[in-house]
């Protein structure tokens, strides 16, 4: 008899039909030159697409940065901003329609994973433009750290989300995911502080923003745990709740640090019970996490970064018990590589 192996069970997400839960987990790869995605881009992700597959794109910028921040960036190999993708631009628009055609005819899903850096490094240092480093509450401090986002700036960003939502679109993508983690999310205008609701106001513009756009069905938001305090634990849970009444399709989150390190500490389970919608977890998961998660409801869908980077034919291996390729950590990012190929569209499929 056959044993049910919880990762490759179906799974119905809003509209989609899912034919197994394992999702490409949004990476940046640092290979769309100019910020327009390439060719290549089509190859890698239709490796890693299945028929009833789910896949996140990589961060893909809303918007450009001031013209002083884009000659910094072109001098700049190790920027993290380098040769990331774009959705502002109709020219972005055309150049990612192919890469979500390639990923739809192998029977895959695919949205678009919208990243707010409006502002650069060379910004940041002084400390003039809207930051990309916004947490819930915009009191982190950190070296070189820019203020949060003002009041002025607000309309402008939510809107931005709003038009690369509608560009997406029609790329082609099925649908769209705000960044909200990794210190990337939107804040509000930092009147009110000390309610969670004002202090999660903006984010929830933006949201809103990008729903009456495309539609609450076609959006997803990823999101840190911010467990560092109560106080911010308390604020993801009050942002979680507020996506789930507004009928977001679905919240990605990140399993918090244990050691240093990504651990699966089953920490995330307020915010699924939180969540009316499928829940992503995603951070530190190999097979039998992954399992252990579906089979036990802690999640409904499992996303993998470094394993899908290193194994294409990720659903397979899991479904074979299979051996994994090892990642290689020097190729990851691809910004002034000489062959943008190596590490990155040449990893081996199972024979």
């Amino acid at each position: 008899m056959k044993t049910t192996i919880p990762l490759l069970t179906p799974y119905k997400m809003g509209q989609f039909d899912l034919s197994h839960r394992v999702v490409l987990a949004p990476l940046t790869r640092q290979r769309a030159y100019g910020s327009v995605p390439q060719p290549h881009a089509a190859v890698y992700y239709a490796q890693r697409a299945s028929p009833g597959g789910f896949l996140i794109s990589e961060g893909t910028r809303i918007a450009a940065g001031s013209p002083a921040a884009a000659a910094w960036q072109e001098q700049e190999s190790s920027s993290s901003f380098k040769d990331v993708p774009g959705i502002w631009a109709r020219e972005h628009v055309e150049a990612w329609r192919p890469v979500v055609d390639a990923v739809h005819a192998k029977g895959a899903f695919f949205f678009c994973q919208l990243w707010h850096v409006a502002a650069d490094v060379v910004q940041q240092r002084q400390q003039q433009q809207v930051s990309p480093q916004m947490s819930f509450d915009g009191r982190r401090e950190e070296l070189s750290s820019p203020r949060r986002v003002a009041a002025v700036d607000a309309p402008h960003v939510a809107d931005g989300f709003r038009r690369a939502a509608r560009n997406a679109i029609d790329a082609g993508f099925d649908g769209v995911e705000i960044l909200g983690a990794n210190g990337y999310f939107v804040d509000n205008d930092g009147q009110g502080v000390n309610g969670l609701e004002s202090r999660c106001r903006f984010a929830m513009e933006v949201v809103d923003a990008v729903a009456r756009e495309v539609g609450g069905h076609r959006v997803g938001v990823r999101l840190d745990q911010f467990n560092a305090t109560a106080d911010e634990h308390a604020l993801a849970l009050h942002v979680v709740s507020r996506l789930s009444d507004r009928g977001v399709l679905y919240c990605h989150m990140i399993e918090p640090r244990v050691d240093g390190r990504r651990r699966v500490s089953r920490r995330l389970l307020p915010f699924r019970e939180a969540f009316g919608g499928t829940f992503i977890a995603s951070g530190g998961y190999g097979r039998d996490e992954g399992d252990a998660a579906v089979g036990e409801g802690y999640a409904d869908l499992v996303a993998y970064g470094r394993l899908f980077l290193a194994n294409p034919d990720l659903p397979r291996r899991f479904e074979l018990g299979a051996p994994l390729n090892e990642c290689d950590a020097a190729t990851f990012y691809g910004a002034g590589a000489a062959d943008p190929a190596v590490g990155y569209t040449d990893y081996p499929f199972l024979d």
